[in-house]
This record gives C-alpha cells, sequence and structure tokens, in this order.
C-alpha cells in the first residue's frame, strides 16, 4: 500500500489576505471618515455664509428703511402745528438715525475688506445726509414750512436717491459675495468628488486584487483538497484491499492447519491410540500396575484425537468443503447447543449449499462469530439461523432472544470483523438491537460476487 506524504497546511497566503482586507477596510473607512468630515464642513460653511447673506441684506433693508423713514420723519415735523409735536418728530428722527447708523456698521462688519470702500462711501454720504436733514431742523419757525419744503424736495430727496443707489452698490456686493461663496462650496464638493473617486478606485482595485486573490487560492485549496480526497479513496480501496487479502490469508491459513492437523497430528495420535490398544491386549492378566498406566496412555489419547478433532473443525470444518454450508452450519449448531446448552435452529434452503466458496466462508464466519456473541454476551436461551435466497442474492438473519445492546454505540471487534467481510463482498450488513430485547442481525450478500 502506498501514500502519498502528508504535507502541512500551506498558510502563506493567510498574512497578504488578512494585509489585503485590513487595507481595503482602512481605505472604506478614511473615505467614509473624509467625506463625513468635508461634508460637516460645507454645511457648516454654507449655514454661516447664508446667515451672513440673509444679516447683510436685513442690515441694508433697516439702512434703506431708515433713509427714507428720516425724510418722511422731517416732512412730519415741517408740518406740525406746534413745538411740542415738532419737538416729538425730532426725537423720532433721532432714533431713526441712530438705528439705520447701527444697521449700516452691522452691514459692514459682514462685507469683505477688500469689498469695503464702497461701504465707506455709503457711510460718508449718509453722514453728509444727516447733516442736510439737520439743517431742516435749525431753520427759524416762522419760515420753516416755506424754506423747509423746498430744501427737502430739492436738497434732501436728490441726496436720498444718491444714497439709495449706494446701497444698492452694496447689495450687489453681498450678492457677489455670496455668488463667490456659492463658487467656493462648488469648488469644494469638486475636491470632495474627486478624492472620493481615488479613495474608491484604490478600494476597487485593492477589492479586485484581493477577489482575484482569493478566487486563485480558493481553486488551489479545492484542487488539494479533491486530490487529498482522492487519496483517501485510494488509500480506503487499499485498505479494504489488504483487509481482504488477510482474510483470504486466515483462512488458507487455517484451512492449511486444519489439515495438518487432521493428516499428520490426528493420524499419529490415532496410531499411538491403535499402539495403546494392541499393548493393552498383549498385558497379562496378573499386571494390574502395567494395564493401568496402559488404560492411561489410552485414555489421553482418545481425550487428545478429541481434542485436535475439535480444533480442527473449530478452525476450518472439512464439511464445509465436503459437504457444503448447511452441514457445516447445522454441525455448528449442534456444537454450540452442546457448549452453552443455547437452543439453535438452523434453517436453510437447498440452494444454499451450491453457493461459491467465498460465500459459504462468509455466512459461516458471520453464524459462528454471532454465535459466539450470542453465548459470551447476550445471555439467550435459543437463537434462529436462517438462510435463504431471494432474486440474485442470498440472505442471512441470526437472531437471538438475548439482553441485547445499544447498536448505535456499542461496535466490538466482532461486528467489525463481520461486517467487513460482507462489505468485501459488495454485500449489505445490518445489525437492529434494544436493550432487553434481542439483538438481529441481517446479511445480504449478492450471488455476483
Amino acid at each position: 500500500m502506498s501514500l502519498s506524504p502528508k504535507t502541512g497546511p500551506r498558510l502563506g497566503g493567510r498574512p497578504l489576505l488578512v494585509a489585503g482586507f485590513g487595507s481595503l477596510l482602512l481605505l472604506m473607512l478614511l473615505a467614509g471618515g473624509y467625506a463625513l468630515r468635508t461634508l460637516e464642513q460645507v454645511r457648516t460653511s454654507d449655514l454661516e455664509e447664508r446667515n451672513h447673506h440673509l444679516r447683510r441684506d436685513r442690515a441694508l433693508d433697516r439702512v434703506r428703511t431708515g433713509i427714507f423713514q428720516s425724510a418722511i420723519i422731517m416732512r412730519d415735523y415741517l408740518l406740525a402745528l406746534d413745538e411740542k409735536t415738532a419737538a416729538a418728530q425730532i426725537e423720532r428722527f433721532a432714533e431713526t438715525r441712530g438705528q439705520t447708523d447701527r444697521a449700516l456698521a452691522e452691514c459692514a462688519a459682514l462685507i469683505d475688506p477688500t469689498e469695503s470702500a464702497a461701504l465707506h462711501e455709503l457711510q460718508s454720504e449718509l453722514q453728509l445726509y444727516w447733516k442736510l436733514l439737520e439743517f431742516i431742523s435749525q431753520i427759524p419757525a416762522e419760515n420753516r414750512q416755506v424754506r423747509g419744503s423746498e430744501y427737502l424736495s430739492k436738497q434732501v430727496r436728490q441726496h436720498r436717491a444718491e444714497l439709495i443707489q449706494m446701497a444698492d452698490q452694496v447689495d450687489a456686493i453681498s450678492a457677489r459675495q455670496m455668488a463667490a461663496s456659492d463658487a467656493r462650496l462648488k469648488e469644494t464638493f469638486g475636491r470632495l468628488r474627486g478624492r472620493l473617486t481615488l479613495i474608491v478606485a484604490l478600494a476597487l482595485g485593492v477589492g479586485l486584487l484581493l477577489a482575484g486573490f482569493t478566487i486563485w487560492r480558493t481553486l488551489r485549496l479545492e484542487r488539494e483538497l479533491e486530490q487529498r480526497y482522492r487519496e483517501g479513496l485510494d488509500a480506503q480501496q487499499e485498505l479494504k484491499e489488504l483487509s481482504a487479502r488477510l482474510v483470504s490469508a486466515q483462512e488458507e491459513e487455517r484451512r492449511s492447519i486444519s489439515r495438518e492437523l487432521h493428516d499428520e497430528v490426528g493420524q499419529s495420535l490415532s496410531a499411538l491410540l491403535m499402539e495403546a490398544g494392541n499393548a493393552a491386549a498383549h498385558v497379562p492378566p496378573d499386571a494390574t500396575h502395567v494395564r493401568q498406566h496402559v488404560d492411561s496412555i489410552k485414555k489421553l489419547a482418545e481425550a487428545s484425537v478429541n481434542i485436535i478433532r475439535n480444533m480442527t473443525l473449530l478452525l476450518r470444518p472439512s464439511m464445509l468443503d465436503d459437504f457444503g454450508l448447511v452441514p457445516a452450519l447445522e454441525w455448528q449448531a449442534r456444537e454450540v447447543s452442546k457448549r452453552t446448552g443455547i437452543r439453535v435452529q438452523v434453517t436453510a434452503a437447498d440452494s444454499a449449499g451450491e453457493l461459491p466458496d467465498a460465500l459459504r466462508t462468509c455466512i459461516y464466519r458471520v453464524v459462528q462469530e454471532a454465535l459466539h456473541n450470542c453465548a459470551r454476551h447476550a445471555q439467550a436461551r435459543s437463537v434462529r439461523v436462517v438462510v435463504h435466497q431471494e432474486d440474485s442474492k442470498i440472505v442471512l438473519s441470526v437472531e437471538d432472544d438475548g439482553r441485547g445492546f445499544d447498536a448505535r454505540r456499542v461496535r466490538g471487534l466482532g461486528l467489525v470483523g463481520m461486517e467487513e467481510r460482507v462489505r468485501h463482498l459488495g454485500g449489505a450488513f445490518h445489525v437492529r438491537s434494544t436493550p432487553g430485547a434481542g439483538t438481529k442481525v441481517d446479511v445480504e450478500l449478492p450471488l455476483a460476487s
């Protein structure tokens, strides 16, 4: 039996797989972390820019509102009928002026320093506008309405239009800043898309390399496993053939030993027994002491002949070769009954005696081992042996009424030997047993074997 040398498991690919999958997971984590961080930054920046834009728009709206309201307040001041109403309008003008200045200062804080020139011009013109309105409050009461209305319609309105135009320019600056912010946001998204594309490409490349290496490694392991499986099948087949050859050699050796014992030792003992009988016939009647020795030798020779005969029959009964299977089974049943007291019944078809030698030997040995187990372990009172032919197979069953056992857990060498004999001839071997309910051995052997 030739077995290929056993090779240990190759672990060279495991570190590569671990490193590859670790790198792939790391790339995925980096990509996810970078994307989340960048998106959070973009979201925060976008919210800040939009908040600044809304605050600039609201501040400019308050500046425009303050410019218009201040002119309206001064008109109401000119139309006031008494000094108390006029003083109240002056207070409203001061409050509106303060609110407008604060709104313009807030707008200046939200404008990009590079765009602050237009805002400074607007601040200067607004201060001039306040001075123009303050001049109206300094006109004497007797000619306030005439001169103030003329001054308001010519000077203030013209300057107010210029202020509104400057405010629109500042609003345009705010719109440009919002557009620049959108452009920066778009550029950030572009960088994010480029870097994510690079990381995804790297991850995809690593994944493809890992997939290729894994497929190659899997196919290689599959080939190795298939080779090991074939080697195992070959070794199993060789072991079966070796077991069959051992069984055959054992049977041949038993046949040879049985023949030697019968032909050589048996005949010598038979001759010794005959000579002892002849010697006993020539012993004088008065030689009692000699006659006792001769009788003792004769009894020992008879016992030895019986022992040799029993050993010969146990090794390989001559009747199995001379008379066939059925007489050998019946002789074995009688011997077991005589030796153990178990009632053994043999039922065999006439065609069982015409079986090939391999089948006859197998059936005989299975019955021999089964009866041995019944006598030694089962504590049975009766055993029934049945041999019959069905179609193209010979069927054997040995059933006892002993104490039984758990056939799923107990598997002795005797059962294993019987099963190996049957399996080698292509047959089926089954043992059915339940504790306390006896045991039944079923064997099916194909006649073609």
